[in-house]
């Protein structure tokens, strides 16, 4: 963890990247004209803010607020001491043992809801969990909403590549929440890249002044790839994550000031002598944990970096290596919402249906440890030594029958037993014995209820949006 003087000298180098080189907004004059009022200097499509003034104007953002589901059980809460897991975002391609690897489909993308529902450990159902090509580009955010709000009443996330998108998601959400409570209320999120390095483009500054207008949770997210986008060091992507960041909380503030936000990022190493991504690295991992105190200083919910990231192109010894490293950053870290817990492979490419299990399985440990332990007269068991002798076990104490189905975290895929068992039963490893594990929680689904008439006015809505326009392949 950084000290004072170190946190306060990234947070001046950031003030120095705002004021002494800006961030450009390209394309967008809504933008710079809500800027320019705020007394940012405007120089074309650049933007300059002295040291400070991009941080007063954060702070109208909560620090902590709810994210709201249609169930109450799964409403979440963001900042605070709350931790919010959920699922990969944006693979193109899904891999299982069976059928390999292949383009996903829109039945990929409604199996990831499923087994996100069905899985205790994610909180949220994701956004973009895999894009489905099967439907063409300018109707696959209709499909994948309607797939969130029906099979699932977890949080999720609403599209954000076309202004019209936007727009269309959040008219599917106020049919299922109301337009008077989403204007009170969070209930879904948009995820704003920023253009990496210091450019936000019309698309990603345009979605987040349409769900800003909305009342809906923006966050921001710089992708920083060290040396690439920004200088090579932890120091340099740690205080240009937060340059990029603070300016685009802050205009989801001069659009409605009090809109919940969350400064996220997505940074990583590279490999600099070939160029290629790097998941999980020492490096990527410290800049984690520095960016979460970063965004407690600047008291608003931070998104990690982090989460069950990899390289890898198998479901292997490397992909948990590489995810576990992430993961422990990122908990450690203190971040308040966790993206690609589950499933990422192929630095993101490719989302598994195995690794989605190994990871919720890692998941749940995780959580479980952040849980801590009590220390109170039940935890210590004096009965348990009063009914036992030494050289005894404790096996039969009533203190173990009064706990033993809640003592432990119980994962779904490892197998602990001798390897004689292990041997006569097949000798399955690790990512197959994942493979019968997901396959039993789709035949196991049972899809939430929904209110009849707000399932036929999403249905509705979806093939009139559909019918209207031609199909776009790119």
């Amino acid at each position: 963890m950084l000290n004072y003087a170190a946190l306060a000298r990234i947070e001046d180098q950031a003030d120095w990247i705002l004021s002494k080189i800006g961030v450009e907004f390209r394309g967008d004059h809504e933008a710079l004209e809500l800027i320019a009022a705020s007394g940012a200097q405007v120089d074309g499509e650049r933007v300059r803010f002295e040291p400070g003034h991009a941080r007063n104007i954060c702070a109208t953002a909560p620090s902590e607020f709810k994210l709201h589901s249609r169930d109450p059980a799964r409403t979440v809460t963001l900042g605070g001491d709350n931790i919010v897991l959920m699922p990969g975002y944006g693979s193109p391609f899904v891999s299982d043992l069976t059928n390999g690897r292949r383009y996903a489909t829109l039945e990929d993308f409604r199996n990831f809801v499923k087994l996100t529902y069905s899985s205790p450990a994610l909180h949220h159902s994701g956004g973009t969990v895999v894009e489905p090509t099967d439907v063409p580009v300018n109707k696959r955010h209709l499909d994948m909403l309607l797939a969130h709000l029906t099979l699932s009443t977890k949080p999720f996330m609403g599209s954000v590549t076309a202004p019209y998108r936007a727009h269309d998601n959040i008219e599917m959400a106020r049919l299922v929440f109301g337009r008077d409570f989403m204007n009170r209320n969070a209930v879904m999120q948009a995820n704003i890249n920023v253009n990496s390095p210091l450019v936000f483009d019309d698309t990603m500054s345009s979605a987040l002044r349409i769900y800003a207008e909305a009342n809906q949770c923006v966050c921001v997210s710089p992708a920083i790839f060290a040396g690439a986008m920004g200088p090579l060091s932890p120091a340099a992507v740690a205080a240009q994550t937060l340059a990029e960041a603070m300016v685009g909380i802050a205009l989801t503030q001069l659009v409605r000031p009090g809109c919940p936000v969350v400064m996220g990022s997505f940074h990583s190493s590279m490999n600099l002598r070939t160029g290629a991504l790097t998941f999980g690295s020492a490096e990527a991992n410290m800049v984690t944990m520095a960016l979460s105190q970063l965004g407690r200083r600047l008291r608003v919910p931070v998104r990690s970096g982090g989460g069950q990231i990899t390289a890898s192109n198998a479901p292997d010894g490397q992909a948990m290596q590489d995810s576990t490293g992430a993961m422990w950053s990122t908990l450690l870290s203190g971040a308040h919402q966790v993206w690609h817990a589950a499933g990422w492979l192929e630095g993101g490419l490719v989302m598994s249906y195995e690794k989605f299990i190994m990871d919720v399985d890692h998941c749940g440990a995780m959580l479980k440890l952040l849980q801590g332990f009590e220390v109170d007269d039940e935890a210590f068991g004096r009965d348990a030594y009063l009914e036992t002798r030494p050289g005894e076990n404790f096996l039969s104490t009533s203190h173990t029958l009064r706990h033993y189905r809640s003592a432990n975290f119980e994962p779904q895929i490892p197998d602990a037993g001798p390897f004689e068992t292990w041997t006569e039963n097949g000798a399955l490893t690790s990512d197959q014995r994942a493979t019968a594990r997901w396959r039993q929680m789709l035949d196991n689904y049972q899809q939430p209820e929904i209110n009849p008439g707000i399932q036929t006015a999403l249905e509705d809505f979806v093939s009139e949006r559909k019918a209207g326009v031609p199909d776009q392949w790119y």
